[in-house]
């Protein structure tokens, strides 16, 4: 009998698009818990409050966020303020991003040293590196100039791989080991994907699992108005296991498919 796995689990804090007609609609975060750490990808509008209701926020490890597109980061500025002036004495979070964050956060408050108050922010470094007891391999993708997908694993364990917002399938490619779980944008859908517009549909996430094999995939981030279950039966055609649309509030079990 091969040994039980420790605990490996993600919590989908919201799935929406940059806008919603949605009532409760709120940007792309994602809880990963492994054993004690937890590590949360980005921190889109409205997704700090189920954050708060999930975990103690200044326990997170380490934010690590996608690219610098407002819907992936924007609620950062509620968890700066909660870690700042909620807690006594006040704390402060890693957060993992591109370089320009934190200008961006001080920017929109016309303050240097906005971000820094509670927010200790770092560049994504060019290899490997570990956040309580996990690896994350990130690794700059088709979407803006500085944009990034990552994937989080255990040595010889399947792993969970989170696409950011993507324009490129393949580009995903060399992070997806065969067994993995798989959380990719999937913003149009069916498709097509208009030129340009740096975002993936199913038949390119169906032509990307065809070659990579993952054990699971989740699709995320669709945009208002457009058919739920066409993406999942394109998808699913490609592959064995299971295919799902996630929306805020799912719990996924990334220990078994």
């Amino acid at each position: 009998m091969s040994p039980a796995r420790s605990s490996f689990e993600l919590s989908v804090l919201g799935a929406g698009p940059a806008w919603s007609d949605r009532p409760g609609s709120s940007g792309a975060s994602y809880l990963v818990r492994a054993g004690e750490a937890a590590i949360l990808l980005d921190l889109g509008q409205g997704s700090f409050p189920r954050l708060v209701n999930a975990i103690e926020p200044s326990s997170v490890d380490a934010v690590l966020i996608s690219h610098l597109h407002p819907d992936h980061f924007i609620d950062l500025i509620p968890l700066r303020h909660y870690l700042a002036y909620q807690l006594k004495p006040s704390r402060r979070v890693r957060v993992v991003a591109p370089a320009e964050l934190a200008g961006r956060l001080d920017a929109l408050h016309a303050e240097p040293g906005f971000t820094a108050t509670a927010l200790e922010c770092e560049p994504y470094p060019p290899g490997p590196f570990s956040i309580g007891g996990l690896t994350v391999e990130a690794r700059r993708i088709t979407h803006t100039a500085d944009s990034y997908a990552v994937r989080l694993g255990r040595a010889d364990e399947p792993g969970l791989v989170y696409s950011g917002d993507c324009g490129v399938a393949g580009d995903l490619a060399p992070l997806i080991r065969s067994g993995d779980t798989l959380l990719v944008e999937v913003s149009f859908g069916a498709g097509p994907v208009p030129r340009g517009s740096g975002h993936l549909d199913a038949p390119a996430i169906a032509g990307l699992v065809s070659a990579t094999h993952p054990g699971r995939v989740l699709l995320t981030h669709l945009q208002m108005g457009l058919d739920q279950g066409a993406p999942v039966r394109i998808v699913a055609d490609a592959m064995d296991g299971p295919v799902s649309l996630v929306e805020a509030g799912d719990v996924i079990d990334l220990s078994r498919t």
